[in-house]
């Protein structure tokens, strides 16, 4: 077992190292290699699988919501980024200028998207003219740029990988419920995909996208109690629609502007679903989107059929499920910790002594407990232990977050929790930007939301005393 043994020491210890820690996971589980550019990551196939199935599955979740996808260019020229004030100015320091083409000079500078409203405003503009055209509900796959200071894989990189939806609307009415059905969609994508709860609520206006009249966001709680923003929900009323012109005229022949809305998840889900659900051995994948959802280990493998065996069962198995079968000659210990590592839900062993009893031997990579399965109703077995699998990952998760939020009614105890519990503070605001600022800057926690589901906790702002009838979610971020 030495090298196994070997294997599990690459990784820190979270307690020891919790940054450390998920660096190692992302390297060593071959998720990610650092490529030539700083901040921007390389993708490796078993971490681009892991984003395959992300989009697979939300997409077919968008597609029964009537949405469609389009494809649009990563350019922006200068004056089209430049129509919304609020939307340029909130990017204006992230954003990557191309300025040449070959050797010449462009006669106009042009954006490497860093989000693609500016985009979609323009040709919304073109192909909407009547009630009829509406809605329209667009949504593409892309990678966009924002030229961070600091990144750290999956979690904030110059370039990164996600979809945006973008959609256009004849009534506030439509667009508003537009913005809360993605937000709900988000959500239960999280919980029935990722096994992750989230928290869902509203941005302040400090922290609520360029543009928007309202940001809507799922956050989630990591192993270490810091908030992971996970997705967003943007109503943009019709302020994208007056700067760039996006008219209709509507059943009563009167012309009008039409109401908008953006929201998007990124390869950061992935950086969510390491750093909830793994442990010091590695990743801890959740069986609806791993990569390899059944890993087949054959033991003593040079025993007459064994692997006869061992191959019809992945074939069958993998009528049903995402089934690698390894018949490298690497040591089977070796295979256990490195299927490990990689977070596979469900490793089956089979060997001679289980050909004659007509089992296999099944081990849970969420507990590691081990149980013996006959190979006669295997497929249903299978499933029974990646559907518990899945529900105990986000039981664990859910009792985490919730034993880890806590209140504060005065700024004693809030500053006290902030430096010594990690997790999530509710808490009273008065809604002045002073005391959010006075916040963030005296402990670095930032409101993670106003809660859709609370009780108010007081009557007085946590931090001035002042009446207040806000209730925001506090918490340190990534």
């Amino acid at each position: 077992m030495a090298k196994q043994d070997k294997l599990v020491e690459a990784i820190t210890a979270m307690d020891q190292d919790f940054a450390q820690w998920y660096t190692d996971v992302v390297l060593k589980a071959e998720l990610i290699d650092y490529s030539a550019v700083k901040g921007c990551m390389i993708l490796r196939p078993y971490g681009y699988a892991i984003w395959e199935n992300i989009m697979q599955n939300l997409d077919r979740m968008f597609k029964k919501t009537g949405h469609e996808n389009v494809a649009m260019p990563m350019f922006i020229p200068e004056s089209l980024l430049q129509k919304e004030k609020d939307h340029v100015e909130g990017f204006a320091p992230e954003v990557a200028w191309v300025t040449h083409g070959g050797n010449d000079k462009l006669t106009e500078k042009l954006c490497i998207r860093p989000t693609s409203e500016t985009l979609f405003c323009d040709h919304y503009a073109n192909i909407i003219q009547s009630w009829r055209d509406l809605p329209k509900l667009y949504n593409q796959w892309v990678s966009v740029v924002r030229w961070e200071k600091t990144t750290r894989p999956f979690l904030r990189t110059t370039e990164f990988y996600w979809q945006e939806g973008h959609t256009a609307h004849a009534t506030a009415a439509e667009a508003q419920e537009e913005t809360l059905r993605m937000l709900e969609t988000y959500a239960t994508f999280y919980r029935d995909y990722l096994a992750i709860p989230v928290v869902r609520g509203q941005k302040t206006d400090k922290e609520k996208f360029a543009g928007a009249v309202s940001t809507y966001t799922v956050e989630a709680m990591m192993h270490d109690g810091k908030a992971l923003q996970s997705a967003t929900s943007h109503y943009f009323g019709d302020g994208f629609a007056k700067a760039f012109g996006i008219q209709f005229t509507d059943k009563n022949n009167t012309l009008s502007y039409v109401h908008q809305t953006s929201w998007g998840l990124s390869t950061r889900s992935i950086g969510a679903i390491i750093m909830v659900h793994g442990d010091d051995n590695g990743l801890v994948l959740p069986p609806r989107i791993a990569p390899i959802q059944v890993v087949l280990v054959p033991i003593a493998a040079h025993k007459p059929g064994v692997l006869e065996k061992v191959r019809a069962v992945a074939d069958d198995l993998g009528e049903l499920f995402r089934v690698k079968l390894d018949e490298s000659d690497k040591m089977p210990g070796w295979k256990f910790a490195e299927y490990e590592m990689k977070g596979v839900p469900l490793r089956l062993e089979i060997g001679p002594r289980d050909l004659e009893n007509n089992q296999c031997v099944a081990v849970r990579r969420d507990s590691g407990e081990k149980v013996t399965l006959s190979l006669d109703n295997l497929a249903t077995e299978v499933k029974r232990l990646l559907d518990e699998i899945h529900t105990g990952l986000y039981k664990k998760a859910e009792d985490s977050l919730n034993s880890r939020i806590y209140d504060a009614k005065d700024w004693a105890t809030f500053t006290d929790l902030i430096a010594n519990k990690p997790g999530f503070i509710r808490a009273m605001w008065c809604g002045d930007l002073a005391c959010e600022l006075k916040i963030k800057e005296e402990t670095t926690a930032t409101s993670r939301c106003m809660p859709f589901e609370h009780t108010a906790n007081g009557d007085t702002c946590v931090c001035c005393g002042k009446p207040a009838d806000k209730l925001v979610m506090w918490g340190k971020a990534y």
